[in-house]
């Protein structure tokens, strides 16, 4: 374990510009880890990261111990910090000190879509964007394409947000949305809060591909057009709509209760 004790440190700069700027980020290909529970999915579900920082008051928590122990033990790289340096690396409030570095997996080529998927169309939001990877990994979802004007989905807010999901799914960013629709070997659904045909009477036993929009304007008139179908969820009271992540929990779970229970 090396440790670091001056700000000057070059190593520690580069963290400290990662850590504050999300094109940095992307820039350099990588994304930060915040957290043990972070941390302990991506060594269960992935393997050692690139870098494990961890501050030198963390290292007294037996659950941050047995994490930098397991990345020590496998030879990656470690570096402890004081606290009041680890503190201008961390977005999260009394958070455990803990970071892991880690290269942001970049897929060659954007499948056809052939299976159940989720397509992001200008979901801006890094919590809602983070909360409908979390549905879609709990669901047994496994695709996840995103438009351009989607949330930077390995944002440390996203990341936070969908709670480890992004190491079950397969993620591919900067999705031409209307091309993968066009291809589809699968019926696409598109939520609309305006359409006519109820969620919970729509056949979901096969695989299909969802589409939700942004928070505001929901999905586009293009992608509305091309869909096999405009799907609603129904509800009552005088709210007007659904949070977006609240309207895919419902759409993937239903499609799950389908698949486990089809109507005979």
């Amino acid at each position: 374990m090396k440790t670091i004790t001056s700000r000057d440190n070059a190593f520690y700069k580069e963290l400290k510009q990662l850590a504050g700027s999300a094109q940095a980020l992307r820039k350099a290909g990588k994304s930060l880890l915040d957290g043990v529970h972070l941390c302990q999915t991506y060594l269960d579900l992935i393997g050692q990261p690139a870098h494990c920082i961890v501050s030198e008051g963390a290292l007294g928590n037996p659950e941050v111990a047995a994490i930098v122990g397991r990345v020590e033990a496998a030879q990656a790289h470690v570096t402890a910090l004081p606290d009041a340096l680890f503190g201008a690396l961390s977005q999260v409030e009394h958070g455990v000190h803990l970071l892991f570095l880690v290269e942001t997996p970049r897929p060659a080529s954007v499948p056809a879509l052939t299976t159940s998927a989720v397509l992001l169309d200008g979901v801006q939001d890094p919590g809602n964007a983070g909360s409908i990877l979390r549905s879609a990994g709990a669901a047994g979802i496994r695709q996840v394409y995103c438009s351009p004007g989607t949330a930077s989905i390995w944002s440390p807010k996203v990341l936070r947000a969908a709670m480890g999901a992004h190491f079950v799914l397969e993620i591919f960013e900067h999705a031409d949305l209307a091309a993968l629709v066009r291809a589809a070997a699968v019926p696409v659904l598109a939520t609309s809060g305006y359409a006519a045909e109820r969620l919970y009477d729509v056949d979901l036993v096969q695989p299909v591909a969802w589409i939700l929009g942004h928070e505001g304007q929901g999905v586009s008139d293009e992608l509305l057009a091309l869909a096999t179908r405009r799907v609603a969820v129904p509800h009552a009271g005088q709210v007007e709509s659904l949070n977006v992540a609240a309207c895919a929990a419902v759409c993937f779970f239903e499609q799950l209760r389908q698949q486990q229970s089809p109507p005979r």
